[in-house]
């Protein structure tokens, strides 16, 4: 056979031309698997002032990750900065594998200055938007970001599609070292100072000084859809959050889908997350505030609004101020529930929700320690704590999971209690003054895998009632039921939802009230339960649980990562 000069260059560039394409196709799915976060300093000016904060490449907030269901990605983080961290992916279920979960003691040391860790995350069923966040001191309030979970390859969303995707991230800004205010804090022994402004992805809003300019812009246009993937990354408070003139269909909630439903405000704890569909259908066209502000039981709070607009890209130009949205009060505990209320799940259920195998009622609670002298700033001179079970948990030297999984003793007790060590009128004033000092210690809850576990949420009024989002590592729960005042084993469960009930990762605990949720511990390893507001995690109001390995291997922890971080 006789080939042309003419047709051997052709096939050669035919050839050239799909090494060219296959290596692009290589170097697209190594960008989709493999990221590279370099932890550092960086300035930024919100308030009229500048300061170093710590972020994640220099973007505050930090990078978005976008994966599809199902996937395992790999992030290699680096420790540039000044301070110890771990990075938590909050939400995302990790089967089998609680090394690369991130809270700090808990599956992991810190990565130290200098060093790096690169963490393997395990998608699996959740869809929808999650979010990543340092685990370790107050760092969370600049290192976060947004996870964006989409569909299955050649799948589409169960909603109408989107003409484009908006990530609105709410967090919280204090003029000074997050650092510093954590350390202020921590040794007055009294509640920490409120923010001095709530933020929408990193911006304050125009309603703050020296913030008009940098304020959040949406531009859209009339007669299309949005949908806004919002995130609570504020460090202490739930907030609210409106648009005026503007409803918002949820159709997502903790990175799983949820039967639809139209409100004109919603309601978000630190933890949670909520996909919005938003129809731009305003004919009057012009400008409109998105805001937030607190919903808080507790007094004093940051009592300011938070605002970004929403324009509509084919108005005029205007000098009126864009219209404010009406949010409900910042107690109005009816409205916030009420939103709560609407929730439900649209798929069949992952397991029946008649039956639990173990039932733990948790107390969560705000007490006091003893100060020497008096001279702290809680109540009576004493230092704020809070507990579970009356157990304000103390961090252990070395991680828990490291300790669990080598047979290593002394670093923790499996002796966290299924119910409180008193019976009492949690929610009412005369309150035994015994329980006003909890016990230290770093006690877990050791569960045999695959068991049904029912956990109640009480709260009490020890030192003061507060709304609790609590947030168990390593698995979404479904929320069967809450209420107010004292859970009643023998009332209470003859009301819960048991057909469609919310299925989430952080729940909402009334003020003075209580929540039920249910989850079947088929996720073996170490996973953390606390409570998402930062200023309780750091008084002690959390707990482990430890879900033992099944009889087949691939019900059992994943080997550890060859380089895990060294205490």
């Amino acid at each position: 056979m006789i080939f042309s000069p003419f047709k051997m260059a052709l096939s050669k560039k035919i050839v050239v031309l799909v090494l060219l394409l296959f290596a692009n196709f290589i170097h697209t799915e190594a960008w989709r698997r493999h990221h590279k976060f370099f932890v550092k300093e960086a300035s930024y000016t919100r308030l009229c002032a500048t300061k170093n904060i710590l972020t994640v490449n220099g973007q505050f907030p930090g990078p978005t990750l976008y994966v599809h269901e199902g996937d395992t990605i790999y992030v290699k983080v680096h420790n540039n900065g000044r301070y110890n961290i771990t990075i938590h992916w909050h939400g995302v279920k990790q089967p089998r594998n609680p090394w690369s979960d991130g809270p700090v003691y808990i599956t992991q040391c810190p990565i130290q200055p200098g060093d790096s860790f690169n963490y393997k995350i395990i998608f699996s069923s959740e869809i929808g938007t999650l979010w990543w966040h340092a685990h370790s001191d107050w760092l969370r309030a600049t290192v976060h970001g947004a996870i964006i979970v989409y569909p299955k390859h050649g799948r589409s969303y169960r909603f109408p599609k989107p003409h484009q995707e908006v990530p609105i991230i709410f967090g919280e800004w204090w003029k000074e070292d997050v650092r510093e205010v954590l350390r202020e804090f921590v040794a007055s022994g009294g509640g920490p100072r409120n923010s001095d402004a709530y933020t929408i992805n990193g911006q304050p809003g125009d309603l703050y000084p020296c913030s008009s300019q940098d304020t959040f812009m949406l531009n859209v246009e009339y007669g299309k859809r949005y949908l806004l993937r919002m995130v609570n990354a504020a460090m202490n408070e739930i907030l609210f959050f409106a648009i005026a003139n503007h409803s918002l269909t949820v159709v997502g909630a903790d990175g799983s889908y949820t039967k639809p439903f139209t409100k004109d405000y919603v309601i978000i704890a630190p933890g949670q997350t909520l996909d919005c569909l938003l129809e731009a259908n305003q004919k009057a066209r012009g400008s409109y505030y998105m805001a937030a502000r607190a919903y808080s039981t507790a007094l004093p709070f940051d009592n300011s609004t938070t605002t970004a607009i929403l324009n509509y890209g084919d108005s005029l130009p205007t000098t009126t101020s864009p219209l404010l949205p009406s949010l409900p009060f910042y107690n109005d505990t009816t409205a916030a529930f009420d939103f709560l209320g609407n929730l439900r799940y649209p798929d069949p259920l992952l397991f029946p929700l008649n039956k639990y195998d173990t039932r733990i009622i948790s107390t969560i609670s705000v007490n006091t320690l003893p100060c020497a002298n008096a001279s702290c700033a809680g109540p009576n001179g004493n230092r704020l704590a809070a507990s579970m079970n009356n157990i304000s948990f103390v961090s252990p030297f070395i991680d828990i999971l490291e300790a669990y999984y080598y047979h290593i003793n002394g670093v923790f007790g499996t002796r966290f209690p299924r119910v409180p060590p008193l019976f009492f009128n949690f929610t009412g004033t005369n309150l035994p003054t015994i329980l006003l000092t909890p016990e230290r210690a770093t006690e877990v809850r050791v569960i045999r895998y695959n068991s049904i576990i029912e956990v109640v949420f009480q709260g009490t009024n020890l030192v003061g009632g507060l709304d609790h989002p609590m947030h168990l590592h390593g698995f979404n729960f479904y929320v069967l039921g809450w209420g107010f005042g004292n859970f009643d084993k023998k009332k209470d469960p003859k009301n819960y939802n048991l057909v469609d009930p919310p299925y989430r990762n952080t729940v909402i605990v009334p003020i003075n009230g209580w929540a039920a949720i249910r989850f079947k511990a088929h996720n073996p390893g170490v996973w953390f339960l606390h409570c998402h507001l930062e200023r309780h995690l750091t008084w002690g109001m959390e707990t482990v649980f430890i879900v033992k390995d099944g009889k087949r291997a691939q019900e059992r922890i994943l080997p550890p990562p060859r380089h895990m971080p060294r205490c």
